[in-house]
This record gives C-alpha cells, sequence and structure tokens, in this order.
C-alpha cells in the first residue's frame, strides 16, 4: 500500500473516532436524556422521512387541531422536534470530510 493511501486510511480512522459518536451515552452532569435506537443509517432516514411526511400530511388536513373528529391531535411542533434530534448531522459532517478526502481533483 502506497504511503499516501496508509495516511488516508489513518485519517479516515482518526474522523471516524470523532464523528460517529451519536450512540454513545450524554454528560452524566447534565439534564439531558438521550434515547439509544438501534438502527441502521438507512432506516433512520426512513424513519426520519416518515415523519415528516406525517407532520406535512397533519398540517395539510389540520390534523393539529382540536376538533369533534380529532380527540387527540398530533403535536407536530414536537414531532418535529425529535426529527432534529435524531439527524445525524456529525455523520453527515464526516461523509462531506471523506468526500474533500477522497475526491479526485485532491
Amino acid at each position: 500500500m502506497e504511503t499516501n493511501e496508509t495516511e488516508k486510511l489513518e485519517t479516515l480512522r482518526k474522523l471516524i473516532a470523532s464523528y460517529f459518536n451519536t450512540s454513545k451515552s450524554g454528560n452524566n452532569k447534565s439534564e439531558v436524556y438521550t434515547a439509544h435506537i438501534n438502527i441502521n443509517y438507512y432506516e433512520l432516514g426512513c424513519v426520519i422521512t416518515n415523519m415528516i411526511k406525517m407532520c406535512i400530511l397533519t398540517l395539510d388536513h389540520d390534523g393539529d387541531k382540536r376538533s369533534s373528529t380529532n380527540k387527540n391531535p398530533i403535536n407536530v411542533s414536537l414531532v418535529l422536534e425529535m426529527v432534529l434530534e435524531m439527524f445525524p448531522m456529525n455523520e453527515f459532517e464526516l461523509l462531506g470530510e471523506i468526500n474533500q478526502m477522497f475526491a479526485p481533483d485532491n
């Protein structure tokens, strides 16, 4: 293996170690509680997409309003907050750095 490829692999190992950390527990001193979901990234993407679609449908059909037929309205704000918490921004940042590192023009 060339020295350049070895250096890239070592850089990749360091990036993975610093970015792929969403499944680790939060700081025990904070008041933030983290839910651990054992799911791969494709399934996570599907869950997030479906939650967003549910919010769109709810807003389009006034599902967030209380009425005689809808006794338990959906709290769209809460669902969207959950989506934001689930979105793996660290991993997307990692993928961007990997893309830059292995881009053909580098």
